[in-house]
């Protein structure tokens, strides 16, 4: 197989799969990856379903965030890393001749620690759809973006308030409504909860479950208590391979796999 960070193939359909109830929304096809020399995943294969939360679990080091970046082609910024097998959304492979600029509009991401831009609350949601080149009403869709990310009722008053002035949790909705105004189709979340306090994560993970309603969302979490409130599914991961992934109560009351419930009744971690 070929280094498919820098492919010059078309974008091809996906490959027959087994009828599902809704079509995946995001598919990967056998992914290897590499840093270097190093390999850290091996053979992963998957379907993200659409309008559903997927969490990845495992202990630190198993690949999951690594994965997670590879889904909006976020590892191929880094010089030495290599993937091959395929990621597909709607169908279309997004290493493909692709536009990544393109595919990072459709795959947002929030990152672990809110990020918020040295600007007011107004002009970090707006941002990224300017960038974008939108020409629409900027006040009703950063409206529309701060309700969905439960913070308009918060800041309504502040738009014009540096984000900086914000609390931690209100600066990772800041961050969730600046990722929504691109309009993606997916939105990706590495550990977002990890640097905010019960309340603030409690507020963020009722936003999450919410947004489910008009997005695919896939979110990496160390919290299997938290994963096992939020999400529809779950995938465990040791040492770069997917273990198991299932709905997510069957995951934690029959899981498959010996390593699984290892894992999940904290014998190792």
């Amino acid at each position: 197989m070929t280094d498919r960070l820098h492919p010059s193939a078309v974008l091809a359909p996906a490959p027959d799969a087994v009828p599902e109830a809704a079509p995946a929304k995001m598919a990967v096809r056998d992914l290897d990856f590499w840093y270097g020399p190093k390999q850290v995943l091996k053979s992963i294969s998957m379907e993200i379903q659409p309008n559903k939360v997927t969490a990845f679990i495992g202990p630190s080091g198993c690949g999951k965030s690594t994965l997670l970046r590879c889904l909006n082609r976020m590892n191929e910024l880094i010089p030495e890393a290599h993937l091959e097998g395929e990621v597909l959304l709607d169908g279309q492979d997004i290493y493909g001749d692709a536009d990544p600029v393109m595919v990072r509009r459709r795959i947002g991401m929030v990152f672990q620690k809110p990020n918020p831009f040295p600007k007011t609350i107004y002009q970090n949601v707006i941002w990224g759809a300017g960038v974008n080149g939108f020409k629409g009403d900027k006040d009703a869709l950063v409206e529309k973006s701060l309700r969905q990310a439960a913070l308009w009722d918060e800041v309504k008053d502040r738009l014009q308030e540096n984000a900086y002035s914000l609390s931690g949790g209100q600066q990772q909705r800041l961050c969730i409504a600046r990722t929504l105004a691109v309009e993606p189709d997916v939105v990706l979340m590495d550990e977002p909860a990890s640097a905010l306090d019960p309340i603030a994560t409690a507020k963020l993970e009722e936003t999450i479950i919410e947004l489910k309603k008009r997005y695919t969302l896939i979110v990496v979490t160390h919290n299997m208590q938290q994963a096992a409130r939020i999400s529809d599914t779950t995938a465990f991961f040791y040492i770069g391979e997917l273990i198991e992934m299932s709905q997510t109560d069957e995951m934690f009351t029959r899981p498959h796999h010996q390593r699984t419930e290892d894992y999940i009744t904290g014998r190792f971690g």
